[in-house]
């Protein structure tokens, strides 16, 4: 599916001094989110804090390869979160 419109909830910063901001819809994997957080604590040599205020909560599934159609849906691949342009990450 789509992810459609601009977010109305998390659009100001709430937590500490600077943030992110997504600029365009897209899903966000659980991967990315946990190596963007390893990155900032790295940079900040952990004198800072960072609020992580997304959750990867979607399932996406994916069949194996050279399997044919049919025969259910397949396992879930990875989890995703659905960003909206405006969320502060």
């Amino acid at each position: 599916g789509r992810i459609k419109g601009v977010a109305t909830s998390a659009t100001t910063l709430n937590y500490g001094t600077y943030g992110l901001k997504a600029l365009e819809a897209e899903r966000v994997t659980a991967r990315q989110i946990e190596a963007a957080r390893v990155a900032m604590t790295r940079f900040m040599k952990r004198a800072g804090r960072v609020w992580v205020r997304i959750f990867p909560d979607v399932p996406v599934s994916k069949k194996p390869t050279e399997v044919r159609m049919g025969k259910g849906k397949g396992s879930p691949e990875y989890w995703a979160c659905r960003v909206k342009p405006g969320k502060i990450l």
